[in-house]
């Protein structure tokens, strides 16, 4: 990390004590730097978006567009810091109060001003249980009234959230939370044009429908190949975006990421695939970047499923997953092993580890027999793997079925899947174990947390500790910092003693981007970059 940045927190309290945002400079290119005549870049989003619809998506390839094409109260800049968005000041009126104050040049694409109704209306519809977001129940609990308008106990007007006026909009939260505006930077908490969503219903984010507020329009959309995006010429910061154009592909495999950029045809890759790092690092070693990320990869494990609603049987298969070879020699690029559900860099919580972490293997496959044998699962059991399309994945995987094979005797049946259908299948509950990821979209324990809440959206494998969510609802109320993050560290250890999914390692993303790809920073630990934070250098 460069010791010269502030962490996140840390400058959205001063903000809060100043009173007001600071301003959002896009694309800030150095003195003397020499421009490219031609600002487009292409850059691989790694899989077709689930959704373009603010209170719809749940992906990050969704994620990445979406933030082109709407914009918050705040967002998130190039180096992984709240900064002001359509806000261009706030402050706290009391501890669970927050005025925030619109610019009066925020309008929409198709002209119309943006206004503080805009937000109540897009808020009020991402929590109201007939809008269906996947992610309603893990935001929800930032808004006063939020996790009760979740599951229908009260109605979506009674949302901690009002318009004093066309540009002030008043935020209530149930609990003291001095990080909110990094919160309310998170796309889910964009403004939503009513009239158009009203006037086309589920096909208002089509092309030739949409009307977004942010630094680029929709241009083309081609299913599993691509979206295009033009600069917008009624964005508030227009004349300080410098990308005219951005492709964003769809491809799920490394290894034709890798021919794309190779060839010359996109400018910024996804990722590597796995083995592929030491290389190309010494092949392309001022294009190589590897930030480590606020985020993991685990296995989920169906925790409702005849075979392994049974903890022992998910203990046995976390045991024998020997993370440092996973490490070192499948994926090896510098993503480290990982034994619990805490990251290193996370604010608000403190990172655990298993103790037979610390198990020679063959202690540890004793232990893991000893499990099974126990449960009464005996070797030849299959298990069903599924996964999406990615030789990444794949990889992982092959590496996960033969522990399980040579160590356990457990046969694995591989399910290869789009990553939309993967997602779909998690969250139906249709899978044994599936491949999961995820990265927080604001630096905060309580996001990781989500993953193991009771009737979470997030947590996909069922699981559900009364002890360790009774932790995270003290926590959550906890003013104190230090109280909160025991409290929310202590949650974190007794949901992982029920083995609900299997973490494996701290993501990190190695990947290739052109030299004359100006404006990323590597450092941004939530992988989160605005196409308006970018330009193209002469070359």
């Amino acid at each position: 990390m460069n010791p010269r940045r502030q962490p996140v927190l840390a400058r959205l309290l001063l903000a809060a004590c100043l009173a007001c945002g600071s301003a959002s400079f896009a694309a800030a290119v150095p003195a003397g730097t020499q421009l490219a005549a031609k600002q487009e870049m292409v850059r691989n989003n790694g899989a077709e978006p689930d959704s373009l619809d603010p209170a719809l998506i749940e992906s990050v390839p969704a994620n990445s567009i979406a933030s082109d094409l709407f914009e918050g109260l705040t967002a998130v800049d190039h180096h992984g810091d709240a900064v002001a968005g359509v806000a261009e000041s706030w402050k706290q009126a009391d501890a669970t109060t927050w005025v925030f104050k619109l610019r009066k040049t925020a309008v929409w694409s198709n002209g119309q001003p943006v206004t503080a109704d805009d937000f109540v209306y897009a808020w009020r519809r991402l929590l109201d249980p007939k809008t269906a977001s996947k992610i309603a129940s893990t935001l929800g609990v930032y808004l006063l009234n939020g996790s009760e308008i979740v599951v229908g106990r009260k109605p979506a007007a009674e949302l901690g959230v009002r318009a004093i006026d066309r540009q002030t909009l008043e935020v209530k939260t149930p609990v003291p939370m001095p990080f909110l505006p990094a919160v309310v930077s998170s796309v889910q908490f964009s403004p939503q044009p009513r009239a158009t969503i009203d006037k086309f219903g589920k096909d208002w984010t089509k092309p030739a429908n949409i009307v977004g507020n942010g630094a680029y329009v929709l241009k083309d959309w081609q299913v599993n190949s691509k979206v295009v995006l033009e600069k917008s010429s009624r964005y508030w910061d227009a004349a300080n975006v410098q990308l005219t154009r951005v492709t964003y592909l769809c491809v799920e495999d490394g290894n034709a990421d890798l021919k794309l950029y190779q060839s010359g045809e996109e400018d910024f890759m996804l990722q590597l695939a796995p083995g592929a790092y030491t290389a190309l690092k010494s092949q392309y070693p001022r294009e190589i970047h590897n930030g480590r990320l606020l985020g993991l990869r685990f296995y989920s494990l169906n925790n409702q499923d005849p075979l392994l609603k049974d903890v022992r049987v998910r203990k046995a298969l976390s045991m024998v997953i020997d993370r440092d070879i996973l490490a070192s020699k499948v994926t090896a690029d510098g993503q480290p092993a990982l034994y619990g559900l805490g990251v290193q860099g996370v604010s608000g919580m403190d990172p655990t580890r298993y103790d037979w972490a610390d198990w020679p293997m063959d202690k540890r496959v004793a232990e893991a027999r000893k499990l099974l044998a126990e449960a009464g699962v005996k070797p030849g059991t299959h298990l069903k793997f599924t996964y999406n399309n990615s030789d990444y994945h794949k990889k992982m995987a092959i590496f996960a079925a033969s522990e399980w094979k040579t160590k356990l005797g457990l046969d694995t049946d591989m399910d290869s899947l789009e990553f939309k259908v993967l997602i779909r299948k998690r969250h139906d509950g249709d899978f044994q174990v599936a491949r999961s990821g995820w990265v927080v979209i604001f630096n905060d324990a309580t996001l990781l947390l989500t993953l193991v809440q009771c009737g979470s959206e997030a947590n996909d494998d069922r699981s559900c500790n009364r002890q360790a969510e009774d932790l995270i609802n003290k926590g959550k109320l906890a003013t104190d910092p230090a109280q909160r993050k025991a409290l929310l560290t202590q949650a974190a250890k007794v949901a992982m003693d029920d083995y609900p999914m299997i973490p494996l390692l701290q993501y990190s993303v190695p990947r290739l981007i052109k030299p004359w790809v100006g404006g990323y920073d590597e450092a941004n630990g939530m992988d989160r970059y605005r196409s308006k934070d970018f330009y193209i250098l002469k070359h």
